[in-house]
């Protein structure tokens, strides 16, 4: 089955912004949990749009209005971020495998053999999928070679790349409407979470901890920009100014303590088993401001390293911690 896969995106922003959210997701009582409250699945007609088969040129190829377009119903997924949106909008019901890293909402069809870090093109092509959605191009080329589309969702870099694919995959699966009002929804409740944040006279500083190896982000990844609209300074930036990590630069103890952070963010409590206790036990970090006035935080290592949904959760807990530091 031959379909486009990308969309005109500036009719898609045009399109996010209009106000169609339905009022039901702000009734009192309404929470954001993915699986259970956004069960938005989509009846209504695509709204018009023109599509094209080349990101880089939309006016390539064009379809009309009237075109009739075929939805994906054996989608593959690779990408945890994508496989977290697709159920959001009620497009799970389309989605057959998912990568072993895609383990949330629970319902997700998880396959371990599926491996998004080291894909397999063999083994995604024996669920006949007409839709497999990768966070990089890779193995975009071969997949295509074979006659399956692909579509490529890479790590957003700011707020409006996570809108912007939410609503390209609700094109794609015919769930535009659903991911209109989840996008809605975001927009709002972000709005009013960083708006709730009451900046300090002195920025604060932060370390963010992928692993107790102690490599963590930069302002230029996805993570370390959630944590720039809080108004946080990142301690990680000067170790990793040329770019070289990526912006996940291995920092040392001496870089941590010479550093010393108002505010500590662990993500490697489930993988490492570290806690709070374990950090401020470590040579040298009792003396540190944020162990000393108790300004370390937990957060779900899932939930801060994916653009989705889930986003909302993220910056509310980081929301929450600036609101509850303790300064000398």
């Amino acid at each position: 089955m031959k379909r486009t896969t990308a969309v005109v995106l500036g009719l898609l922003l045009t399109a996010s912004c209009s106000g169609n959210a339905s009022s039901g997701l702000n009734e009192p009582g309404a929470t954001y949990e993915p699986q259970s409250s956004f069960n938005l699945v989509s009846e209504s007609p695509t709204p018009a749009v023109t599509l094209a088969k080349d990101r880089s040129d939309s006016t390539k190829d064009e379809v009309t209005q009237s075109a009739k377009i075929d939805y994906p119903v054996t989608i593959v997924s690779l990408s945890p971020t994508a496989t977290e949106m697709l159920f959001v909008i009620g497009a799970g019901e389309q989605v057959v495998a998912v990568d072993n890293y895609s383990d949330f909402p629970p319902q997700a069809p998880v396959v371990e053999e599926l491996s998004g870090w080291n894909p397999n093109v063999e083994a995604i092509a024996s669920y006949q999928p007409d839709l497999v959605i990768l966070s990089d191009s890779g193995i975009q080329e071969e997949l295509e070679l074979l006659g399956i589309e692909v579509f490529v969702a890479p790590a957003a870099t700011d707020l409006e790349d996570v809108y912007r694919q939410m609503l390209e995959l609700g094109v794609l699966t015919g769930k535009y409407d659903a991911a209109t009002l989840v996008v809605a929804y975001m927009r709002e409740q972000i709005g009013e979470i960083l708006a709730s944040i009451e900046q300090p006279d002195q920025p604060l500083s932060y370390y963010h901890e992928l692993d107790d190896t102690l490599y963590s982000v930069t302002s230029s990844t996805f993570v370390g920009y959630i944590y720039s609209l809080a108004g946080l300074i990142n301690i990680a930036d000067p170790a990793d100014s040329d770019g070289s990590s990526w912006g996940y630069p291995q920092l040392t103890q001496e870089f941590v303590l010479e550093s010393d952070p108002d505010i500590i963010f662990f993500a490697d409590a489930e993988c490492c088993g570290q806690s709070i206790e374990t950090i401020a036990s470590r040579p040298g970090w009792s003396e540190l401001k944020a162990v000393r006035n108790g300004n370390i935080f937990d957060v779900n290592d899932a939930v801060s390293s994916r653009w989705g949904p889930r986003l909302v959760d993220f910056l509310a807990t980081v929301s929450a911690a600036v609101s509850a530091v303790k300064v000398e």
